[in-house]
């Protein structure tokens, strides 16, 4: 038999929610907007990374390497310099949906 796909391998996905779904959780949206920096501590907590980098271009890079989510370090690069908050939100609601599922 032949092998047609190499194993472990998955085909790029996108965020699971947008940059402006504000409303698919208010908690994490209210928490973006009232303490920035908490938001960005619980996302580096969550990836085992340093509480200083949880947030802006770098941890987002991270987050989509890690999943294979489509993107570049530009675009992560611009996001996060045009709307930091939405984007920080953007990642702690993908990254509470990937433990919900149970593949975070």
């Amino acid at each position: 038999m032949a092998v047609t796909n190499q194993p472990g391998m998955f085909q790029p996905s996108d965020f699971q929610t947008g940059v402006c779904d504000f409303c698919d959780d208010c908690k994490t949206c209210i928490c973006g907007l009232c303490c920035y920096m908490c938001l960005g501590f619980s996302i580096a907590s969550d990836m085992n990374e340093c509480c200083c980098c949880g947030l802006g271009m770098p941890i987002r890079s991270v987050y989509r390497t890690k999943y294979n989510i489509r993107g570049s370090m530009c675009t992560d690069f611009m996001m996060s310099w045009l709307c930091p908050v939405c984007v920080t939100c953007q990642l702690k609601r993908d990254i509470d949906r990937r433990k919900e599922q149970g593949i975070f």
